[in-house]
C-alpha cells in the first residue's frame, strides 16, 4: 500500500512519521532509517530496505571481475604504448 502524507519539518530538522504509517510499516522509536537523495526528492527507507534495494541493483554484477577486466585492458594499452 502506498500513500502521500503531508508532514512538517521541526525547528531542529526533525520529521515526524504519522502513527498509522509507523504502525503499518512496523517502525518503532529508534529504528535506524536511511535517507536517500534522488533527482526527484528524498526517499526514506529502513536499513533492510536499503540493503535489499542495493542488492537488487547490483544483482548479476561482479565488481571484482569488472575491475580486473578494466585493469588488464589498461595494462595492455600501457604495454602497447
Amino acid at each position: 500500500m502506498s500513500g502521500t502524507y503531508a508532514i512538517t519539518m521541526g525547528d531542529r530538522g526533525r520529521l515526524v512519521i504519522p502513527a498509522e504509517l509507523r504502525a503499518r510499516t512496523g517502525l518503532d522509536a529508534g529504528a535506524p532509517l536511511v535517507l536517500v537523495e534522488t533527482g526527484s526528492g528524498l526517499v526514506v527507507m529502513t536499513r533492510d530496505q536499503a540493503r535489499d534495494h542495493l542488492r537488487t541493483q547490483l544483482a548479476g554484477t561482479n565488481l571484482v571481475d569488472a575491475l580486473l577486466t578494466e585493469r588488464r585492458a589498461a595494462a595492455q594499452r600501457e604495454d602497447a604504448a
